[in-house]
């Protein structure tokens, strides 16, 4: 199978090509440009370097979020023009499961918990804790989600997460290298900080794995807001 996938959660995000549980080709975003000035040329250039057409791609995949309301209104939008036209199916995958997923590799393993932290801005970080499972990397069964997606203050968050005897072995994300001193003077100096990697490989991966399972492509795919839209709050605050 030959899954396209793409991330726009971050400003640069990425793309990548990959083939049953290889990635063949992946590559950041520019970012000195929007989402919407790049796409979907970033996309046809990634596939064009590996000798590709749209009517390879056997399905796509794009994550949902959390991250930038514009770049994920981009990226979903995208992904969905090109599927229609193909006639392919889609994957949404949560970026904090790809980040987990990523980190959840050796050494880790089961029973060993990780820490999704995407710098949310305002000082804040969206955020999500996995316990890795015996299952295969990328796997869907891999992680169970102990704590769903949220957003709110680090120092709040770890607290909180300690309350309920949640202590992770290792943070992955840019949220987690920003607030490492957080990390270190609430959750434990001995935790590791995995720095933020390139999400589209990983997306692709899990979506090959889910179609592995038999899992079906779902009708639509729905972003993964987690905070509410400023505009939003700002309308019901005029009311």
């Amino acid at each position: 199978m030959r899954v396209l996938a793409l991330d726009t959660t971050t400003r640069a995000g990425s793309v990548a090509v990959v083939e049953d549980e290889r990635i063949v080709a992946e590559r950041r975003g520019d970012d000195s440009r929007t989402h919407a000035e790049r796409l979907p040329a970033e996309i046809t250039a990634l596939l064009e370097s590996r000798g590709l057409a749209l009517a390879d791609v056997d399905r796509f995949a794009v994550a949902i979020g959390p991250g930038s309301f514009t770049g994920l209104r981009i990226g979903i939008a995208t992904i969905q023009g090109l599927a229609f036209v193909t006639e392919r199916s889609i994957v949404g995958v949560s970026a904090l499961e790809a980040l987990a997923q990523i980190a959840s590799g050796p050494p880790l393993g089961a029973d060993d918990i990780v820490a999704a932290w995407i710098d949310a801005h305002r000082r804040e970080v969206f955020s999500a804790l996995y316990r890795v499972m015996t299952f295969p990397l990328f796997d869907a069964g891999r992680l169970r989600e102990i704590e769903a997606p949220a957003v709110g203050d680090p120092a709040a968050t770890l607290t909180q997460w300690a309350n309920r005897g949640h202590r992770p072995s290792v943070f992955v994300g840019d949220g987690a290298t920003i607030y490492k001193d957080v990390i270190d003077r609430i959750a434990s100096p001995q935790a590791r900080i995995v720095e933020a990697p390139l999400l589209a490989g990983a997306i692709g991966r899990m979506a090959v794995a889910r179609a592995v399972r038999g899992e079906a492509a779902p009708e639509g795919i729905r972003p993964l807001y987690v905070r509410r839209p400023d505009a939003e709050i700002a309308r019901e605050a005029k009311r």
